[in-house]
């Protein structure tokens, strides 16, 4: 059997690299595409080298550019691709433009695909990532989804033939790499870190670097914590924080500026921080999995079990403080994403599926 999986954005390569190392142990001959989504060195080819994924055999180089524009060129060089490998399925991960593009095409072609991560809903439909994961969702014939609640929002939207409730693959992945990071990893000793004396902060959605005033909130609020912020920089949140002049937040003690890191030393990161303050999906996520609290800079996640359990909490730049000095780790820390056998699912159900 032939899987075809599309790749273009940093998370999908974590998830990829071990559904890529369950469908080899099943015999399943994977090639990967990757669109070029994430293209520099940080975001992407660091990703190969420390989670041993092959190398992609196509790379479209497809970048920078407006969400029509991008996803456009993506379709045009991933169905040349397509018809070229002629797949048994076409797998996709999350909720990116590069997964849209996989979608669209696949189901162009009447190719079979397959989308992991499925059944997530924010019900935001001004975000990008919910209008690609409801298409993607409809599109597909095998869903994977990681929680009950994602099989619920599938239900709810009347689409039942293909659901799988198979586990989180992000499972899978700390299971499988926390030991190497750390083995490996030299991140807390480059930077001088010691555990539980720093927060650990991503930002990089439109809705909290396109406003220069929302921006410099956050970056201030950032100032009022007990302990300084590491903040591996988002390239476009680098770019954004330059063009607004912001840039002497990032000379203050109080926020640790770094370039982004890999996912090992992330790992570290997230391991050893006293809190996460995040505007990702799948950060939120990860801290659950690591049992750190987490503070996420949205109005409403894809990831509301993590709300529920305690250990997340929806905060603006007004309110991070004072939920910081109110957190109380909650008394259990229930099994949400399974047991970190995803990956071998989704590889014996695409098989009987085949």
């Amino acid at each position: 059997m032939k899987v075809v999986t599309i790749l273009g954005a940093r998370p999908q390569f974590i998830k990829a690299s071990v559904v890529g190392s369950a469908f080899k142990q099943a015999g399943i001959d994977e090639i990967l595409i990757h669109t070029g989504q994430h293209f520099d060195t940080l975001m992407s080819d660091v990703f190969f080298q420390d989670l041993d994924l092959p190398q992609p055999n196509h790379h479209l180089n497809i970048h920078s550019l407006n969400h029509g524009a991008m996803t456009g060129q993506m379709m045009e060089k991933i169905e040349e691709r397509l018809l070229d490998d002629q797949p048994d399925w076409v797998c996709v991960y999350g909720d990116t433009n590069s997964t849209l593009a996989g979608a669209l095409v696949a189901a162009k072609l009447n190719l079979p695909l397959a989308h992991i991560e499925a059944g997530l809903r924010s019900y935001n439909r001004q975000m990008p990532e919910e209008v690609n994961r409801v298409v993607t969702d409809h599109l597909s014939q095998c869903l994977f989804a990681p929680t009950p609640l994602a099989v619920e929002c599938l239900h709810k939207e009347g689409v039942f033939e293909g659901v799988h409730l198979v586990g989180d693959v992000m499972m899978d992945s700390i299971l499988t790499y926390q030991t190497k990071a750390k083995q490996t990893s030299p991140i807390l000793e480059n930077y001088q870190l010691r555990p539980e004396q720093f927060y650990l902060a991503t930002i990089h959605r439109p809705s909290n670097t396109d406003d220069r005033d929302h921006l410099n909130a956050i970056l201030e609020s950032f100032q009022s914590l007990d302990y300084p912020v590491v903040f591996p920089v988002h390239p476009r949140t680098a770019a954004r924080i330059k063009a607004m002049e912001l840039e002497h937040y990032l000379t203050l003690d109080a926020i640790r500026p770094i370039p982004p890191v890999s996912y090992l030393d992330m790992l570290m990161l997230e391991s050893n921080c006293k809190a996460v303050i995040t505007d990702s999906g799948g950060i939120q996520k990860e801290a659950y999995l690591l049992g750190k609290p987490c503070f996420t800079m949205r109005h409403e996640t894809e990831w509301k079990e993590t709300i529920e359990a305690g250990w997340n909490h929806l905060v603006s730049p007004k309110t991070l403080q004072e939920a910081i000095a109110n957190f109380k780790k909650p008394s259990e820390a229930s099994n949400l994403y399974g047991s970190g056998d995803a990956a071998i699912q989704i590889a014996e159900i695409l098989l009987r599926s085949f």
